[in-house]
């Protein structure tokens, strides 16, 4: 696995004691979990992303959502124009913190099953998320 860094760095950030704010890119598209997957399908092709971060009404990161959770979602025999964020979520999280360090995130992303995770402050606002290079 190799984490995707977005940003230039310092130079005296070593690997050794890395936190993900030395890797993280920044938050990126978010969006409300009342909009829905159609819209949400139009807003990541239009970000050019692989991912949104989703929020709930008073600004908290309430997941992460990607191109194929979308679009299995609209692909569902469940599915109708009306689904929306919120009910393809599911439990919240993963989240991770500036402050955890980069061997910590990834023992998380690999036990999660995860390509990202949606980096968070202690108010549960999104700063940013940490990504897999493909």
């Amino acid at each position: 696995m190799t984490f995707v860094q977005m940003q230039p760095r310092t130079t005296h950030a070593t690997a050794v004691g890395r936190t993900v704010a030395d890797a993280m890119d920044t938050a990126g598209p978010q969006v409300c979990d009342d909009m829905t997957v159609e819209v949400a399908l139009s807003v990541m092709a239009s970000a050019r992303t692989g991912h949104l971060l989703v929020c709930d009404d008073s600004g908290r990161c309430t997941g992460l959502v990607t191109q194929t959770q979308l679009a299995a979602a609209r692909d569902g025999s469940a599915y109708s124009d009306r689904v929306r964020l919120r009910d393809i979520l599911g439990d919240r999280g993963p989240f991770t913190s500036p402050v955890t360090t980069m061997a910590e995130a990834g023992h998380m992303m690999r036990y999660s099953d995860v390509d990202a995770l949606p980096v968070v402050d202690e108010h549960g606002s999104a700063l940013g998320v940490l990504a897999l290079a493909r």
